[in-house]
């Protein structure tokens, strides 16, 4: 499987997590368009099925991940 470059998947995050912000305050259907395009790109960028793996899966592979980080994500 190719690997997204760790720049664009911290792009990728930083841009999910603002645009969910966003999407509290706002709610309009327009940043949830784009939001659910973000979250596309990155499920396709780290083979995950959806966005909660997705944001997992590109988080471990940022430099200096750790293998325990995922555990903080969890609900």
């Amino acid at each position: 499987m190719l690997m997204a470059h760790p720049a664009v998947l911290k792009n990728l995050i930083e841009r999910y997590e603002t645009l969910r912000i966003l999407q509290a305050e706002d709610g309009s259907s327009a940043v949830r368009r784009r939001m659910d395009d973000v979250a596309y790109t990155l499920c396709v960028a780290t083979g995950a099925r959806d966005i909660d793996a997705a944001l997992i899966a590109a988080r471990h592979q940022l430099p200096g991940a750790r293998p325990q980080d995922d555990s903080l994500l969890t609900a």
